[in-house]
């Protein structure tokens, strides 16, 4: 059979980018659909424009520690208009990047909506193209719970575009896009509160991690209320009324509600079941979440259909963009460029922009005992960074080692402290390797630095 396009990738996020661009390295006839910004919503309302916030957070505190370096700042003044829309323009610069990517590449870009009508054919604006293979690479999206007055509360997707700066924002979700952008929107100067329901901040991280961003973020002004749910939330003369589960706990008063309780593929209008690809249910649960549905996949990124693929958050298993990208390049590689491969999901770095900032990579240390017992040993230091001698800041620096006592190999790296994500990346070359305490111990220092703790430390 003769088809119009040897691969068809619906959504041009970073893994349907990275594994168009490499099929078409191949020689291989490839089109992508996108009715959206390309870029996915790493460029478009994610990673970059969410950094480029975490930066403009950062300079009033360095406003106030530069006095105790000798240096004199006056009045400064917040432009919230001028820096919204600079996100908004490098955004959209980026974008324009990545479809100059696409021409030089050879790939065609369709600007519209694609649907699957079977399992080679594919349809876009009334028209319908075929292709030998697919690969479904959308994303995923903010998700709110059914409960009464959520028609108030805005998305991460919203955040990128308020026309003002919150002057109270009240934040529901302990996940890392919760927790980030509570500590952007305090750094900015507003009035900040997070509303989890459990214990703690950030599950699945490393306990010390958990507690180390928490407590800074409470110094730094955040206030944190645990254990509560949202029940509704209303409209009132002074703002956005939030009323908690808790018996004894007063309602939240608020003039931006931000919901970021969870994501879920974008799965919806794909034409999933016409063309025989199945789904499988996803982790989001809570109370108001329906059931949500990821693409089920092989090891290949292979769908019960053996010639569509997926890559990416749409497969909920580790929704990270650089994972998207090795992804789409390892399918690509497979398909296209008679190398066979999978994509390994171990070992995958990570790191969350709150502040103080946190990097992470491996087992966390419930994650090993779990598994080892009594054989993990745990190296662990913490101490006020060099920098802040003279600011007269108590911030803290915590690192971590998770160690197999019985093979001496390093299992997991955790750090909270300032380029916590830039020292990390170095220290998962090493896991990665395979590296073991001794190797570590043998590695000398860079004085005065502070990642010289992960090699010092005994």
């Amino acid at each position: 059979m003769t088809f119009d396009y040897d691969l068809f990738v619906i959504g041009a996020g970073s893994g349907g980018l990275a594994a168009s661009k490499r099929a078409a390295s191949y020689g291989a006839k490839v089109a992508i659909a996108e009715y959206d910004l390309v870029g996915g919503t790493c460029v478009i309302r994610g990673c970059i424009p969410k950094k480029l916030m975490v930066y403009g957070s950062h300079f009033p505190a360095l406003f106030s520690e530069a006095s105790g370096y000798g240096w004199k700042v006056g009045n400064v003044e917040f432009d919230w208009e001028y820096f919204i829309t600079s996100i908004d323009k490098e955004v959209r610069r980026l974008s324009q990047l990545h479809i100059s990517f696409l021409e030089k590449a050879g790939v065609e870009l369709i600007p519209s909506r694609a649907t699957l009508l079977d399992p080679h054919t594919i349809e876009i604006d009334g028209r319908k193209v075929t292709a030998d293979k697919i690969l479904i690479a959308v994303g995923g999206r903010p998700v709110k719970p059914d409960l009464p007055g959520m028609e108030y509360g805005i998305t991460s997707n919203e955040i990128f575009h308020l026309k003002e700066q919150p002057k109270h924002i009240v934040i529901i979700g302990a996940g890392y896009i919760g927790t980030e952008f509570a500590c952007i929107m305090r750094g900015l100067g507003s009035e900040v509160t997070q509303i989890t329901r459990g214990e703690k901040i950030l599950n699945g991280f490393d306990g010390d991690v958990r507690t180390e961003i928490e407590e800074g973020m409470t110094n730094h002004g955040i206030r944190v209320i645990k254990n509560n749910v949202v029940k509704t939330v209303e409209r009132v003369p002074e703002g956005l009324k939030l009323t908690l589960s808790g018996d004894d706990q007063e309602p939240v008063i608020g003039d931006v509600f931000l919901v970021a309780t969870g994501r879920t593929p974008n799965v919806d209008g794909l034409g999933l079941e016409k063309a025989g690809v199945e789904t499988v249910a996803t982790s989001l649960e809570g109370p108001g979440y329906p059931t949500t549905s990821a693409i089920a996949v092989n090891e290949f990124s292979q769908t019960s259909q053996p010639n569509i693929f997926a890559v990416g958050d749409v497969t909920d298993r580790i929704n990270l963009t650089p994972v998207a990208i090795g992804e789409g390049r390892a399918f690509a590689d497979s398909e296209f460029g008679n190398n066979r491969r999978e994509f390994s999901h171990k070992t995958v770095p990570t790191a969350i922009f709150s502040n103080p900032e946190a990097a992470t990579v491996g087992w966390t240390e419930l994650e090993a005992r779990e598994k080892l017992g009594d054989a993990v040993k745990i190296f662990r230091t913490r101490f006020r960074p060099m920098y802040h001698s003279l600011t007269g800041k108590q911030e803290k620096t915590m690192m971590k080692l998770v160690v197999d006592s019985n093979t001496d190999k390093v299992l997991g790296a955790h750090m909270v402290g300032e380029n916590a994500a830039e020292i990390i990346q170095g220290v998962a070359i090493a896991l990665k390797m395979g590296a073991t305490k001794k190797d570590f111990d043998a590695t000398v220092g860079i004085h005065p630095s502070a990642a010289e703790e992960f090699v010092t430390m005994r």
